[in-house]
């Protein structure tokens, strides 16, 4: 069976010709269980999100806040493990017709072995992976799969990646570029929504994918600026501190829901 990444593409392509970014969340798999993570993933689409992220937990989330390793640890200590990440990219597919990745660290592939976690995912329905820290040079085996399966593999890029470095990365992905930022991190908030739109202007130098953004973007506004220079808006945590934040599980998805509309009307308006 076939994957998604067609899916994906098509999807991309949909905002881009309604002149908007897409808006693309991202949620972990497992939390704070696995049903209502599958409900969670749902409620996303729901109120608005094109594409969702499905996180893989790890042990040692190395990339990520505070915000995501507190979610994942709820998972891991609730005993997730891959099959039920396939079963929730499964169930919200199949429930909404949307296109699902995995986001994932490359040691549990690596582990679970790269064949049988790519047939696994494009049967359950999956669009592809991302894969923050797989480099490009190590990343032959996986492509080879996912490609067979019909699978993206969307890889990461910084600030700090140089021009020639960008053209690499990007001719061996598919489906988007992932274009990390620190907003909201280190610097001020202007300061550093200038260097996420000068690594969008560089990357789009040497690709034709869409360039999609994860900035620690919370709010409509900030969302409505992102959405001006990229063709993608990545939100995770901000969805992840609602559901934290909730007083019961239903509070946590209608939470989801709630902010996924918030932020897709933000994505349709100029700042």
């Amino acid at each position: 069976m076939s994957g998604n990444l067609h899916l994906l593409n098509d999807t991309l392509a949909a905002a881009r010709n309604e002149n908007r970014a897409a808006l693309i969340a991202y949620l972990p798999a497992g939390f704070p269980t696995v049903d209502v993570g599958i409900e969670a993933v749902k409620a996303a689409f729901d109120g608005g999100a094109d594409v969702v992220e499905v996180g893989l937990p790890h042990s040692d989330p190395v990339l990520d806040g505070p915000v995501i390793q507190t979610a994942d640890d709820i998972a891991l200590r609730g005993g997730v493990k891959i099959a039920h990440v396939m079963r929730t990219v499964r169930e919200a597919h199949t429930a909404t017709g949307k296109p699902v990745l995995v986001m994932t660290y490359w040691n549990p592939i690596d582990r679970y072995g790269v064949e049988r976690f790519t047939a696994e995912l494009a049967e359950a329905g999956g669009a592809g992976c991302i894969l923050p820290d797989l480099p490009v040079e190590e990343a032959g085996l996986w492509r080879e799969h996912a490609e067979k399966h019909g699978l993206a593999t969307v890889f990461v890029v910084a600030p700090s990646s140089q021009d020639a470095r960008l053209a690499k990365i990007t001719a061996a992905g598919s489906g988007f570029v992932y274009a990390a930022s620190l907003m909201g991190v280190t610097g001020t908030r202007e300061s550093v929504g200038e260097q996420a739109q000068d690594l969008v202007h560089r990357t789009r130098a040497t690709t034709d994918m869409p360039v999609c953004v994860g900035l620690g973007v919370s709010n409509p506004e900030q969302a409505a600026e992102v959405a001006s220079f990229a063709d993608g808006v990545i939100i995770g945590s901000a969805f992840v501190k609602r559901m934290l934040d909730a007083p019961d599980e239903a509070a946590a998805v209608s939470a989801v829901r709630e902010l996924a509309g918030e932020l897709a009307r933000g994505v349709r308006r100029n700042p």
